[in-house]
């Protein structure tokens, strides 16, 4: 049972640090490296993450620098980053990249919040599914005659208070970046 118990937190830690990752790479006005995790190059025949190919730095608070490995990637890097959801356009001066945020409108603000609250709702149903497996796989065991009433009771209520503590911290990381995102 404590296994059942170990894993159905683990698997929600997994949906806490999916979120992380995701809300990383929305950005907020500032430079962040991240926003560039998911943006990948065809390189050699294989499609490899820019941050993987380059070495990626915050020159100014609404700068970032990238320096290709790899020279000849420059355009590539460049063509990769053009065409990604981004909407921003580096500057190429031969040997690095300069990419700059622009400073977001209050309409783009309110709809990045909007993304945010989406993307936390998601990750609280994943959550929640995940205590529904858990609770399922004690049922299980209850119905098979490996655990008493009792048992069951008492697990059900600690995967419920691991369930609220992890739906907190979701509420909690969406807080923070909408906060974030409406600072100027």
């Amino acid at each position: 049972m404590k296994e059942i118990i170990d894993n159905t937190k683990q698997r929600m830690e997994k949906c806490i640090n999916a979120l992380q990752s995701e809300l990383a790479s929305i950005r907020a006005g500032r430079a962040n490296p991240a926003v560039l995790d998911r943006i990948t190059v065809t390189y050699y025949g294989a499609e490899t993450p820019i941050n993987q190919m380059a070495s990626i730095s915050v020159a100014e608070a609404r700068i970032l620098v990238v320096t290709p490995y790899d020279k000849t990637q420059l355009k590539a890097i460049e063509k990769a980053i053009q065409a990604s959801d981004l909407g921003i356009n580096p500057t190429n001066d031969g040997t690095v990249l300069r990419i700059v945020f622009p400073q977001l409108t209050e309409e783009r603000r309110k709809e990045l919040c909007k993304s945010v609250s989406k993307t936390c709702e998601e990750s609280k149903v994943a959550v929640r599914n995940v205590r529904r497996d858990g609770m399922d796989k004690i049922k299980a065991k209850k119905k098979a005659n490996e655990i008493t009433e009792d048992d069951v009771k008492e697990a059900e209520k600690n995967i419920q208070k691991i369930t609220d503590k992890f739906i907190e911290q979701i509420d909690k990381i969406g807080e923070d970046k909408d906060k974030e995102i409406m600072s100027i």
